[in-house]
Order: C-alpha cells, then structure tokens, then sequence
C-alpha cells in the first residue's frame, strides 16, 4: 500500500465511523441507552447490539469488498467497553470478527477481539469518574508546561492520556502480530515505518469520533431533560399559588360562617374537603373540560352558600363537543373567583356569573363573564400583569402553549366584566409547548 493510498483509507475510514456513529445517534433507544453509565443485562446487550451491526455490516463489506477502509473492528470493539464494559465489549467484537474468521479465515480476529474488548472494559473499570471517557478525545494538550503545571497542583491520573495511550498500545499490538500472522488478522500494512504514526492517529480518531458525536446527543438528551424539569417546576409553582389562595377565601368563608351559622359553615367544610380530596388523588396538569367543570361545581356551590342564591347566579354556556377536551387543570377557578370577588361581590343585588365554552378547528374558546361592577379600560394592564388569579392563569398559558393561545379581557364600569382565551388541541396531555412569550390582544 502506498503512501498516498494509506491517507485516502484513513480518511475515508474516519469518514465511515461519522457516518455509522450518526446512523445509530438517530435511534431515539440507542440515545436513552447512552444516558444510563450502570446498565442492566438486557440494556448492555441492546446496547451492544445498536453497535455490532452496523460495524459488522462493514467488515463483511471489507472482506467481500476487499476495502480496507470499511473494517472497524478494532476501534467500535474500543468504543463499546469503553462506554458499554467488558461484556457489551466482547459481544461487539465477537459480532464484528465474525465476517473475517468465516470468510477470509482470519482466526487471530476473534482472540484479538477479547483482548481489545478486555483492555477497554477494564479502562472503563478501574477509571473512578466515568464522565472521563465522554471527554476523551484524539488530540491531547499540546501544551507541556501547562500540563505538567496542573499535574503538580492536583496529583491525579490524566485518564485521557491513558485512553490515548490504550487506543495506541491496541493499534501497535494488531499491526505487530498482523504482521507475524501471515494473513490470519488484518490490520493496515504501512509502507513505510513514520506512517505507523499516521495508523495510530487514524485509530485514535476512529475511536474519539463517536464519542463526540454521542456526547453531543447526550448533552442535548440532558438539556431537554432539564428543560422538561423545568417546565415541571413552573407549573408546580404556579399552581402551589393558586391553591393557597382558594384555601385561605374558603376558609374565611368558614370562619364568618361558624359564628351564626354553624350548619352552613359544616356544608362548606364538606364541599371543601370533596375539593381538596380530588386535588390529592390526581396531581397532574391536564385534565378533560369536564372534570375541570365538576371542580368549578363544587367551588361555586361553597361561593352560592356564602353570597345566596337570590344574590349569586350561575349560568352555563357548554358545548357538549367541549367537554372531551384537554385542559390545564385549575385553570378556570381562579377567573371564576375574580368574576365573584371583584365584579359580582361589590354589588348590593348580586349578579351572574356565565361560562361559556365552544370547541371548534381543534381549539377550544372559554369565557367567564360576570355582569358586576367591572373597571376601567386603563387597569386592564395592571390587572393582566398585578392580579394573582389572572396573571397566574396567563403565565400558565404562556409556559404550556407559548404563543398559541389568546387572552382577552373586556370591561367597562358598571357593565361587567369578559374574560375569554383560547388555546390549542393537545396530541397528548403531557405535551407542553416552548416557552415563547405569549400574545395578549386587546379588547375587540
């Protein structure tokens, strides 16, 4: 082989692995193997499946093919103890030697095979901290003096040189015993001894480059996770707002009633214990519209026994297609409450309270509407931004749909008060959407 076929099979070589290690990066269960560093049985060998494949695929492609540049025994049997163990190692190896011991009768290639599946193991083994081999990479500090510097602050062992040097080692190992073996192991023959350097680099590359490309699905995988968490943790926040506050009126609702209505006040009790009940029993974010409808039901029979029924009124609007819809829970009752405290409760006669929902093109439109004491035009900014319930239930919006929703308010004094939004059809009820800012519009 000369010189200038060598680098064309090296290159093309690397090549190879970029391509196989982004095939098998596409699998979303390969991605969520490689987010697990202690694995079960089953998971190494899946694992080592995901990997011996493909590559055994080219090794047959070498031996059929006669090119050189599709054999990757040694450096995939690397990568998978390096990131798998021994056992998700020797599994590889033996898939990937299969093709040469049947077909070119290259008997080294097996025994070999556990030798690299056994060096990379126990590398991954005896490293204590094992986010080092997601670090690993085929170009080492150029710089001595700051590497010997660091060494001498913090005495440890530099475990990317060791994998540089074990990659090197198991390189120089096949090519010296190819070379014994009169073609019972293949290894790439150098036609002239500085360009074993350049055999050596080729591996190292070969063996680095997955691990980037796979480090890079895991820090994505990791961020999404994060950012999932996240989300999570919004939304427990802002729901751990609304429950408080309904708890704290509800309960001043109790106290003003024991004094002179004791029997009244235990019927609130009750509807608040039905209340808290199913809040305990289904701790999640989205439910169908009508469950959501069943809580606002006991939260205004609570608010009928304070006001009256001659004082506050109820009346719903419901399109029976609306009830099967996907909500965010606790999402009418704090616009509910506002409508009560705010519009109908100020009033000396009372007034009515409307719910309204329609479904229609896979989104669903919801209206609270009271005909209370309502506000001027020049709060509504104050209000969408300062007030607990509307500005909660806004930045719920804003965190699950981004900027597919709207939110409308409509008031004027002495004429009520209309809240209306409008959100999308949810795939499922565990989908959220990105966290873009949201879009108010103003009153139509």
């Amino acid at each position: 082989m000369n010189l200038s076929t060598l680098i064309l099979t090296l290159l093309i070589k690397t090549g190879v692995m970029a391509v196989l290690a982004g095939f098998v990066a596409r699998f979303n269960q390969f991605r969520r193997l490689i987010l697990v560093e202690v694995r079960s049985p089953r998971q190494k060998l899946l694992f080592a499946g995901f990997l011996g494949v493909p590559f055994m695929l080219g090794v047959f492609g070498r031996c059929l093919l006669n090119y050189q540049g599709l054999d990757l025994s040694l450096e995939i049997t690397v990568v998978a103890g390096l990131m798998g163990g021994t056992i998700a190692g020797l599994v590889v190896g033996m898939m990937v030697s299969l093709p040469a011991v049947l077909i070119k009768h290259e008997i080294l290639a097996a025994p070999m095979a556990v030798l690299y599946a056994v060096v990379a193991g126990s590398a991954r083994w005896v490293c204590p901290d094992k986010e080092e081999i997601w670090k690993f990479s085929p170009f080492i500090d150029l710089s001595l003096y700051r590497s010997i510097k660091q060494r001498f602050k913090h005495p440890a062992v530099d475990w990317q040189l060791m994998f540089w040097l074990i990659c090197a080692i198991l390189e120089i190992t096949r090519t010296s015993i190819g070379k014994i073996a009169h073609g019972r192991l293949f290894y790439l023959a150098s036609p002239h001894p500085w360009t074993g350097v350049l055999i050596v680099l080729g591996t190292l590359v070969s063996v680095g480059l997955p691990v980037r490309i796979w480090n890079n699905n895991r820090i994505e995988k990791k961020l999404e996770e994060q950012e999932r968490m996240l989300l999570q943790a919004r939304m427990d926040a802002l729901i751990s707002q609304i429950n408080p506050h309904f708890l704290f009126n509800t309960l001043n609702t109790v106290s003003s009633l024991t004094r002179f209505d004791p029997e009244t006040a235990r019927t609130v009790l009750l509807k608040l214990s039905n209340i808290l009940r199913r809040r305990l029993k289904s701790q999640i974010h989205f439910v169908p519209f009508k469950q959501e409808l069943e809580f606002i039901d006991d939260y205004l029979d609570i608010e009928v026994v304070r006001f009256g029924r001659d004082k506050l009124r109820i009346r719903k609007e419901i399109q029976p297609e609306a009830l099967d819809f996907i909500v965010p829970s606790m999402i009418l009752q704090p616009l509910v409450e506002n409508s009560i405290r705010h519009g109908v409760g100020p009033k000396i006669e009372g007034g009515t309270i409307t719910l309204r929902a329609k479904r229609h093109d896979a989104r669903l439109l919801i209206e609270v509407r009271d005909d209370g004491v309502g506000f001027p035009a020049e709060r509504r900014g104050v209000i969408l931004e300062s007030g607990i319930g509307i500005s909660n239930v806004r930045e719920r919006l804003k965190v699950l749909y981004g900027q597919d929703f709207t939110l409308q308010i409509e008031s004027a004094p002495g004429k009520g008060t209309t809240i209306r939004f409008e959100i999308p059809e949810l795939v499922t009820p565990e989908r959220s959407a990105p966290t873009e800012p949201s879009t108010v519009l103003p009153p139509a």
